[in-house]
């Protein structure tokens, strides 16, 4: 013990273990890698042997403890290529020394709840477990390149800045979790670029300070409902579910691959949930890809967001749900929306549409079709505002004519036959050309009626000279009086047709009325 105050290296450590107590006050690495690849894989089967072991309890003692470093020099614990042997626990310690491991084996878990650290990377290493909920550190937290096999906790964990994960692979604990972040709290990025996740992701409840990048990731969970579950999720700027460069090292953090690289999207075998979340800037999920069972869902419900990125690999299975979303941008593509029955869309609302590549109004019509098995009114006068605010009057007119033939088929016959007429006729007022031309057809066939047919006066000697065409405009335009009107006998055919005449008058008067009016409201 007087060893360890003075700082001499205790006689009880190896000889590794000594180097490492003296680089340790030194701030220096320890490195006990043989420049052999295969040799030095912490992932691979090649035995290493006891020159190259450092156990746990003398790392726990520099950690803890912490020799006073030489005259001049910053104490680290820097080590790389060791095979840690015994139990880690640093459980509910305070550690000030910046730690980094580099391409280590550890035998057993790592345990870290409660622990402090300043800055702690672990790098390209081999861990069964690593558990460490209420983790905190006032820098990084990396795991780049680690394997884990059996899960990550970091349950209410506060990383100061960022979280790095990539090219990670994590495997999942007894319970099917791969990584356990609920409540977790980031400063800056949490990077899990490339990462292989097997088990559920789970992230509920979890703040990142600025931008969350899953670029080129792979998450599965086989055996469970959903691989990302992470309702009311808060993003402060973007969510990334999009491609990463495969290259070494990998490109990441949006950088731009090389030409000629390899490119990896991210991939999805199971459930997605961020329902409830809110995103500073934007969901971006270019090319993104999700493999669903028929009961599982990419469900974004009631999210909020400036911009929606939705270009993702269409599903063929599952469902799509974006019910209760308040969506500032919608950036879509065609060809990423489900067929009808995989979309759920109630209460979805945006304000502006950017769609990527053709995207028809008939395929836009058929995408609010598709979020429905019933009539709803919602989907299509949402699409109309949107249509009319950005300028394009006739196509809001043609979303809201959709609308009136789709309610058509809930309808009674008698009403649904009703309708039927007035799509005929007037295309239900969104269409007022048409109905100033059957007013043209009308008028015309009507004063070549009267004309064959003329009626005889109510008074003699008090009527206007008798005129077919101006009788027959009479009867078609209410309100305005041409002076025809009320001064003949009509019988029989002509009376019939006198009052079909203003019947019509006024369907096709106020459809040509509102038309011009929804004009001059555009001017």
């Amino acid at each position: 013990m007087d060893e360890e105050l003075s700082g001499e290296p205790p006689e009880w450590l190896s000889p590794a273990e000594a180097g490492l107590w003296l680089a340790f006050r030194n701030g220096s690495m320890f490195d006990l890698r043989t420049g052999d690849p295969v040799r030095d894989d912490p992932h691979g089967t090649e035995p290493w042997g006891h020159d190259r072991e450092v156990r746990a309890r003398v790392v726990c003692v520099l950690l803890l403890s912490c020799p006073p470093p030489l005259r001049g020099r910053v104490s680290s614990l820097k080590l790389a290529g060791a095979r840690v042997t015994g139990l880690l626990d640093l459980a509910g310690g305070t550690v000030a020394p910046y730690v980094e491991l580099v391409g280590c084996r550890f035998e057993q878990e790592v345990l870290l709840p409660e622990a402090r650290f300043t800055t702690l990377r672990l790098v390209d290493c081999a861990l069964p477990r690593l558990e460490a909920a209420r983790l905190h550190t006032e820098g990084d937290f990396h795991l780049p390149r680690c394997q884990v096999a059996h899960g990550v906790r970091l349950t209410d964990a506060h990383i100061g800045t960022d979280l790095l994960l990539n090219q990670a692979v994590l495997r999942a604990d007894r319970r099917g979790s791969c990584l356990l972040g609920d409540g977790m709290s980031v400063g800056q990025d949490l990077q899990a670029e490339l990462l292989e996740a097997e088990g559920e992701v789970s992230l509920r409840g979890a703040q990142i300070g600025v931008s969350l990048s899953l670029r080129g990731a792979r998450l599965s969970h086989p055996y469970g409902r959903r691989a990302l579950n992470a309702p009311q999720l808060t993003v402060e700027r973007t969510l990334y579910l999009t491609p990463a460069a495969v290259v070494d090292p990998p490109v990441t953090g949006g950088s731009t691959p090389a030409r000629g690289a390899r490119v990896r999207g991210f991939e999805c075998r199971g459930g997605v949930r961020l329902d409830d979340g809110r995103f500073g800037d934007a969901v971006d999920l270019e090319q993104a890809e999700f493999v669903l069972d028929n009961d599982q869902e990419v469900s974004l419900r009631r999210i909020q967001v400036p911009e929606l990125r939705f270009l993702a690999r269409r599903v063929e299975r599952g469902r799509v749900v974006l019910s209760g979303a308040r969506v500032g941008t919608l950036v879509d593509r065609a060809a990423s929306w489900p067929r009808a029955g995989l979309l759920a869309m109630g209460g979805f609302s945006y304000e502006n549409l950017v769609p990527v590549g053709a995207f028809p109004l008939s395929a836009r019509l058929a995408w609010v079709a598709a979020a429905e098995p019933e009539y709803r009114p919602e989907g299509y006068e949402r699409l109309a505002a949107v249509l009319r605010a950005s300028g394009e009057d006739p196509e809001a007119r043609e979303v809201l004519l959709a609308k009136e033939r789709a309610r058509r088929a809930t309808l009674p016959p008698a009403v649904r036959l009703w309708g039927y007429v007035q799509d005929v006729t007037v295309a239900y007022g969104y269409r007022p050309g048409r109905a100033a031309l059957w007013m043209g057809v009308l008028w015309a066939a009507s004063s070549l009626f009267f004309s064959w047919e003329p009626p005889s006066p109510l008074r003699a000697g008090e009527h206007p000279q008798w005129n077919p065409a101006l009788f027959a405009l009479d009867l078609l335009i209410p309100v305005v009086d041409l002076g025809q009107d009320g001064f003949w006998r009509m019988q029989g055919a002509a009376q019939w047709t006198a009052a079909g005449l203003v019947a019509l008058g006024w369907m096709l008067a106020t459809t040509v009325a509102a038309g011009a009016t929804r004009a001059l409201r555009k001017g």
